[in-house]
């Protein structure tokens, strides 16, 4: 493992505001910063109202205006919500603003409901066009003809590099197919990590972008002096994962001391199964989980991600993190 990144969802804190949210992205974008993580990169969710990435070129720019050298991007934008063109349009905007720092993961899912994605798209296609979306979201970021038809402009020549995001096989043999690097969400769906990375692995076949495989995998993460603290920060998000599993999507809950007898058993053994790839504690548990993780899965590099509602803990919570994960590489 050569590199440790971090994404936020800008979580929207129970009794604070979506502008609170960005501003706490911001402000963690800027310790990432300078904390030498090598990516920060923002999801697309929509209709969710404890998350502020909505907008995700928006943040992007706001989290690459204010920082220095970190890379900044999108992990991801869910592309079947959106036309090909306008996404290199925005990020060949966002590459031409900031060079040699936007990073855009695409994922296959449209990040919300039904009804939402009905909403986004308006006219909905029935067949799966996301493959071919990618190519010619590829294609319009190349170095391209200027007598072709239709341009990005900016995006033109930009050669942002594309991830393929996923957490099933779909996504590991589509990035093996067009040699790019590719990122599993083990840190809210890690049933099929082994299978995937074994899958994008065996059967890569190199690019122009990649010669060789590039994986990452995601991993939560929530650290602290002690393991009372940890535990006790830990629960908002184990809160949230509850509320959104059974229905209640909301903000960021506040902590709790007992977390468990808030949630009926079986939601709750459905949510440490969803967050199992996951490392709470104090430095030292945590950089021997992480540790645990790497060995088994060896990624070329993790990204670690987690909801605090306090934003002073977070910040320190990704700080503690980075001290633990800069002891990890092995580049």
């Amino acid at each position: 493992m050569d590199a440790f990144s971090l994404l936020d969802l800008s979580p929207i804190p129970e009794g604070k505001t979506a502008r609170d949210a960005i501003l706490n992205t911001v402000s963690l974008a800027q310790a990432a910063d300078d904390a030498g993580y090598k990516r920060y990169w923002l999801a697309e969710h929509h209709n969710m109202p404890g998350i502020a990435s909505a907008a995700t070129s928006l943040v992007i720019a706001q989290v690459a205006a204010a920082t220095k050298t970190i890379r900044v991007g999108a992990g991801g934008i869910m592309l079947p919500n959106h036309a090909p063109l306008v996404i290199a349009e925005q990020f060949g905007t966002l590459a031409t603003l900031y060079p040699d720092r936007i990073d855009l993961g695409l994922g296959r899912a449209p990040g919300s409901d039904m009804a939402t994605a009905r909403a986004l798209r308006r006219h909905m296609a029935p067949e799966d066009s996301f493959p071919q979306d990618v190519q010619e979201l590829m294609g319009y970021l190349a170095d391209g003809d200027d007598s072709a038809p239709v341009r990005a402009i900016p995006g033109q020549g930009m050669n942002v590099p594309v991830w393929i995001l996923g957490s099933s096989m779909y996504g590991a043999q589509l990035a093996a197919y067009l040699g790019l690097p590719y990122a599993f969400a083990s840190h809210f769906a890690p049933d099929l990590l082994e299978e995937a990375l074994y899958a994008y692995r065996s059967t890569f076949q190199p690019s122009a972008v990649l010669d060789k495989p590039h994986a990452m995998l995601a991993a939560g993460v929530c650290v602290a002096p002690t393991k009372e603290e940890a535990d006790f920060l830990r629960s908002s998000q184990i809160l949230a994962f509850a509320r959104l599993r059974t229905g209640k999507p909301g903000p960021l809950p506040k902590p709790v001391q007992d977390v468990a007898s808030m949630i009926p058993a079986q939601v709750m053994q459905s949510v440490n199964h969803a967050l199992l790839v996951s490392a709470t504690g104090t430095p030292q548990v945590v950089h021997s989980r992480l540790e645990e993780i790497i060995k088994r899965y060896k990624p070329d590099e993790i990204m670690v991600t987690g909801m605090i509602h306090d934003h002073a803990s977070r910040v320190r919570s990704f700080q503690l993190a980075a001290d633990v994960l800069k002891d990890l590489v092995k580049p």
